[in-house]
């Protein structure tokens, strides 16, 4: 038998140092407003109208429902202590204790907005079919008791969902305006989204905020020279790697919006952050950074002899007698690629040249 034939291969080494890529975005794209988030309403209710699948030897669902029944002027047996007696209820099948919540837009929600809400079951088997009685909804906060909306509904489980969570579209109504505050002392706070959270990008945002001109502010008294000083002059201030306090500046401090508005569509060029390696195991994807590198190594693999890096590579870019030299991650996996190597073993490359600290970048497994 003939012996197997070893393939060589030599990736081009060179990494040329350009100036790095950068991308403009709306500071907008970028951030949101601090005091505009998301918040949840919660509340504790009854789902009415199951069939046979509702809580079973549930005494807090019997409390429960003997307690709303006396509220609404049911007449409900007592024992000797003056306590409902609940064993006209005990044996309820039709009756679900559940969870029930409502997320108020980041943009706020005024009294009378209908909003959606999700009811999750704590012991029954499904809540097909069932109906949510009138429950108040409050904030995150135990220690608050104000009702910020009522919820109640014909429950939707959906098909291909568990039969213990259902959704009622628009059953919450807002008894409550809920504003969306967005400064505070003539200052908002910029947050910027994780995927941009970056000390170089907030420096850059403090960077491009404090050199707006007059005519950018829409100032024509100043057009001209397009300069501002003083409290005419917008100041910004990174905190963080997430955070940027800018200061509303005197021209605007009677009409902010318009600021805001200006202030969120101003460009930003961020650096490129494509040293990143993205790996989908289960689907077999693999997304690769233009930017990530690996170590001058030779990887072998069943009848493959790769070398990546250091002498060999291609003459004529960067100095080929340099061991230090490296090479892109991308040049391997479209080597590979060329050779039919299956995606798999791919992943299993990559994760061994992370393992050895041969691999310059970030590696991301979903």
């Amino acid at each position: 038998m003939n012996p197997t034939r070893l393939i060589v291969i030599t990736l081009a080494l060179c990494v040329l140092v350009n100036q790095a890529d950068a991308a403009t975005l709306r500071l907008g794209d970028m951030c949101r407003l601090k005091g505009q988030e998301i918040n949840t309403l919660q509340g504790l209710g009854l789902v009415v109208g199951l069939r046979g699948t509702g809580d079973s030897d549930a005494a807090p669902t019997a409390r429960a429902l003997a307690r709303m029944m006396q509220l609404m002027g049911g007449s409900m047996a007592v024992d000797t202590l003056g306590q409902l007696d609940l064993k006209d209820v005990a044996d309820a099948k039709n009756v679900a204790m559940v969870f029930v919540t409502a997320k108020i837009p980041a943009v706020g929600s005024q009294n009378g907005d209908q909003i959606d809400i999700t009811v999750n079951a704590i012991n029954a088997k499904s809540l097909e079919g069932g109906y949510l009685m009138l429950t108040p909804l409050l904030g995150p906060r135990a220690d608050n008791p104000t009702v910020y909306a009522i919820a109640q509904g014909r429950v939707k489980v959906s098909v291909d969902g568990p039969a213990t969570t259902g959704t009622v579209q628009g059953g919450a109504k807002m008894e409550t305006t809920v504003a969306a505050s967005f400064q505070k002392d003539g200052m908002i706070t910029l947050i910027l989204e994780r995927d941009f959270a970056s000390f170089d990008n907030t420096q850059r945002i403090e960077d491009e905020v404090n050199s707006l001109s007059a005519l950018t502010l829409g100032d024509s008294g100043r057009s001209r020279g397009g300069s501002l000083s003083g409290t005419d002059r917008p100041r910004a201030q990174a905190i963080d790697q997430l955070h940027v306090q800018v200061q509303i500046p005197k021209l605007y401090q009677e009409n902010p919006i318009k600021f805001i508005s200006l202030l969120l569509n101003l460009p930003i060029q961020i650096a490129s952050h494509s040293s990143r390696v993205v790996i989908n195991e289960r689907e077999g994807i693999v997304v690769i950074g233009k930017d990530v590198e690996i170590a001058p190594v030779l990887v072998t693999h069943r009848n493959l002899r790769i070398e990546a890096g250091g002498a060999g590579g291609l003459v004529g870019v960067g100095d080929p007698s340099d061991p230090r030299e490296t090479a892109k991650l991308k040049n391997l996996a479209d080597a590979l690629n060329a050779l039919d190597v299956p995606t798999s073993d791919l992943i299993a490359i990559i994760k061994t040249l992370k393992a050895k600290g041969d691999l310059y970048g970030e590696v991301v497994f979903q």
